[in-house]
């Protein structure tokens, strides 16, 4: 039926516009073309849905590779004068150093991380270095939730400090006081998938942090310093670490507003309006 009909159309043609579109449907016909429509409607709905979803995971590598391009351009940096005068020498010979100093750069980085820690005065520990830091009359920033807060907090808010004390024992043992600090919509900006139970279980498991992170959203963040907490000599590391916690908890009450919302939080990159009691 379709063939007799699409003659009938041909031979039923007046011009050679109306033939040609007669010829094209016969082909689309014939060349079963005639369901493409739907197999792009199909696509386009797929792609409206995914595509939100890989671009927030994306971006979390993005900043990876930025952080790896940063300590790339420290690495050659650092030899700046030893290329410059390579090249002042001889062409080629700079531009064999340039690359030399690129892949020993890559080769340093991809083991280490070593020189992006060392610019930005980033310290593993032990306890004795942060009292040693402290005592040089530097700031140190401490995150007594470490991995497993970063991970495993959501947008509300808890703090997972667990009964970790070092913090508050190296502002005993440096005499200093505790400075507590909270960004706003910080949860905001990057999520997490550890709230579920699998990649809380491998976490405890190996220590390893294998759950993936998402986001990167443009939100409005502020960050809030407290009162500072003197050093007391009568208190115990349990007691200021428990005090500094009080302190913080009362930052987020005043300056987040719960549950966190990333619609909201972006929507305060227009409005300086803070949170209403």
């Amino acid at each position: 039926m379709a063939d007799s009909g699409n003659q009938s159309c041909l031979i039923a043609s007046q011009d050679t516009v109306s033939f040609l579109v007669c010829l094209f449907h016969a082909w689309e016909e014939w060349a079963g073309l005639g369901q493409v429509e739907d197999y792009l409607s199909v696509l386009e709905y797929l792609l409206w849905v995914f595509t939100p979803l890989v671009i927030v995971f994306i971006v979390p590598f993005l900043i990876v590779i930025l952080l790896y391009l940063s300590i790339l351009f420290l690495h050659v940096y650092k030899r700046k004068n030893q290329l410059r005068e390579a090249y002042y020498n001889n062409l080629w010979d700079g531009a064999r150093k340039t690359l030399a100093t690129l892949w020993d750069g890559h080769g340093a980085i991809w083991h280490g991380f070593k020189l992006l820690l060392e610019v930005f005065s980033v310290i593993h520990g032990p306890q004795e270095e942060c009292v040693r830091a402290l005592k040089n009359g530097d700031l140190l920033g401490i995150s007594p939730g470490g991995v497993r807060e970063a991970l495993f907090s959501d947008e509300t808010y808890p703090l997972l400090w667990g009964k970790r004390r070092g913090f508050a024992q190296v502002a005993i043992d440096s005499q200093v006081p505790v400075i507590p600090m909270f960004t706003q919509n910080v949860r905001e900006g990057f999520r997490s998938l550890g709230t579920l139970r699998l990649f809380r279980w491998l976490y405890e498991r190996f220590r390893f942090p294998f759950a993936p992170v998402y986001g990167g959203f443009p939100v409005k963040f502020r960050t809030f310093l407290g009162d500072p907490i003197p050093y007391d000599p009568d208190l115990n590391a349990a007691e200021l670490a428990e005090r500094v916690q009080q302190a913080v908890q009362s930052l987020i009450d005043e300056h987040q507003k719960i549950p966190g919302s990333i619609l909201r939080a972006l929507l305060e990159r227009f409005h300086t309006k803070h949170k209403e009691h």
